[in-house]
């Protein structure tokens, strides 16, 4: 284990959050692929919350072993066939890092939990 990131956030930060009014601000943080999957849920806002907190998770473990600030929109949360997540790092350099992600969200909060190898 090279590094480990954690974030825990309050659902409520994407409450009411459309495409249509808040379009601008979610294209910064998120990708296409994953606006797409989370506006598809008829609640977007955990899913938006839980993607929120894998992206912080893993800006957190690369701090420590990467010089360089790595913008959200640089980070990628999705689904395997199987419905479990995993993180596609759109920067080459740093795709040699095996990047394991758990994230999980209930009614009000989100957490997610990286540990780089």
């Amino acid at each position: 284990m090279l590094a480990i990131g954690v974030d825990i956030e309050d659902n409520f930060r994407f409450q009411d959050k459309t495409l249509e009014n808040d379009g601008k601000f979610l294209k910064k943080i998120f990708t296409v692929n994953e606006l797409d999957y989370c506006f598809r849920n008829n609640f977007p806002a955990p899913h938006l919350c839980a993607r929120f907190c894998a992206k912080e998770a893993v800006v957190k473990a690369f701090s420590n072993i990467y010089d360089k600030l790595i913008p959200y929109s640089k980070i990628e949360i999705l689904k395997n066939d199987n419905g479990s997540v995993f993180v596609n790092v759109l920067i080459d350099e740093l795709k040699k890092y095996k990047i394991l992600l758990s994230i999980s969200h209930e009614k009000e909060k989100s957490i997610a939990f990286v540990v780089i190898e």
